[in-house]
């Protein structure tokens, strides 16, 4: 028997298959569908006009859904079935989705099908790779999988998409994501911002206050980056694709090596289970971003009213100016309460209110006075060199680091930034360690 949701996905998408969207067009396209232009046609034609003046040719599963709630239909399928006398769908027509508005300069992708040729795949390999149905969850060879799974020692879990896969993410981060702004608050993984423009912000501020936020890109489900899709003016079956290219719903067996001491483990392991962002994918860290911009434009709004600065690193929220201890207090409860409210966690134990008497960290930055990393990492950092320059490089690669050279040299420029004393004594060490025979 044809059950109400096969039935308003077949009208839905012959009313918008159609040339016409008056009350005889789709009566004459539910009649194509069915075979016959049945009584309650006319009814639901009036309803879909009534709900719809326009055809929502970005929305058919929305068009779906609301035709699936409708009585005379449901009437009609629940009198068939009782009556043993099945409501027969004929044919399944093409819905012709289209963009119908473009807030930014994302490339127009109107249906699947363009999405496919824009991506150099076909329809099938696109389904394959987006995976709506699931299926890649399902399946117990690694060689099925989507993604490498790797725990680490604090208890985190690195979803590596495979070569074909991480190559897709890359054109979509490049021309999807990319024309999409992200808050002025956000700071991580955005060209012309970093950890140092983060963190200059809180130069010299009487009380620093750091809060970080627990598993935050898991807690980004793949719902909110459909609806940032949506947003964006991409037709609910284009976004759909994409979100399933962007988010993974991690393997059962995957969850089950799981550390056993893992902190939060409940809260860890739940939106994994779902469509969420993947940490290790090329997409997530923008994705994240552009979902997080309600959460910065609150905490942006909050800092506005306690008169003090607010911006985020990835999940390090950073706030700093005149706090007395009465207000500091209000303001770790306003965090945590949009936070939850904005379907994110404040991890409590890594909370931390710094004066200016005491050592004010953000993103491995001291801020007292300009950002600087600490003195203890520049002395390390100044020793190894010293010691390679007398010994040579491959001597102090202590950690197997496969182009130490290059880890050095990052290392810095890194420790060297905003600090040109510092910079100059650690680059002509590593001159003098490169040029050791």
């Amino acid at each position: 028997m044809t059950t109400i949701n096969a039935l308003a996905t077949a009208l839905a998408d012959a009313f918008l298959a159609g040339n016409g969207w008056r009350r005889a067009d789709l009566v004459d396209q539910g009649g194509l569908v069915l075979g016959i232009r049945r009584r309650w046609l006319w009814p639901v034609a009036d309803a879909v006009l009534v709900a719809y003046p326009r055809p929502p040719t970005d929305r058919p599963r929305e068009l779906a859904e609301f035709l699936s709630t409708f009585d005379p239909l449901r009437a009609a399928v629940a009198t068939a079935r009782q009556h043993q006398r099945p409501i027969v769908i004929r044919t399944r027509p093409v819905t012709p989705t289209r963009t119908i508005r473009r807030p930014w300069h994302t490339p127009v992708i109107d249906t699947v099908g363009d999405l496919a040729a824009m991506l150099d795949l076909s329809t099938e390999h696109l389904d394959w790779y987006a995976d709506r149905r699931a299926m890649n969850r399902r399946a117990t060879a690694h060689r099925l999988h989507h993604y490498h799974y790797r725990w680490t020692d604090r208890g985190r879990l690195i979803e590596a998409p495979k070569s074909r896969l991480r190559a897709l993410q890359r054109r979509l981060l490049t021309e999807v994501l990319g024309p999409i702004p992200v808050h002025p608050a956000a700071h991580g993984f955005v060209p012309g911002r970093s950890a140092h423009t983060f963190a200059a912000t809180h130069t010299a501020q009487p009380v620093v206050v750091r809060i970080d936020l627990l598993a935050f890109f898991t807690h980004i489900p793949a719902t909110r980056v459909h609806g940032l899709l949506r947003t964006a003016g991409y037709p609910e079956p284009v976004a759909h694709n994409l979100t399933g290219l962007c988010t993974n719903r991690t393997p059962n067996l995957v969850l089950r090596r799981a550390p056993t001491g893992l902190p939060h483990r409940a809260t860890r392991l739940a939106p994994l289970r779902t469509g969420h962002l993947p940490q290790g994918a090329p997409t997530s860290p923008a994705l994240a971003n552009l979902c997080a911009y309600r959460l910065d434009r609150r905490l942006t709004g909050l800092a506005d009213a306690f008169d003090i600065t607010y911006t985020r690193y990835a999940d390090d929220l950073a706030f700093s100016g005149d706090l007395t201890t009465r207000r500091i207090h209000d303001l770790i409860t306003a965090v945590t309460d949009i936070a939850r409210d904005e379907g994110f966690q404040v991890h409590t134990a890594k909370t931390r209110v710094r004066s200016r008497a005491a050592r004010q960290l953000l993103a491995g930055l001291v801020v007292n006075h300009h950002p600087a990393t600490p003195r203890d990492e520049y002395d390390q950092l100044r020793a190894i060199l010293h010691n390679a320059a007398r010994t040579g490089l491959p001597m102090q690669n202590r950690n197997g680091h496969p182009d130490f050279a290059q880890y050095l040299t990052g290392r810095v420029l890194w420790i060297g930034q905003h600090h040109p004393a510092r910079a100059a004594r650690l680059a002509a060490l590593l001159a003098a360690a490169r040029s050791h025979p």
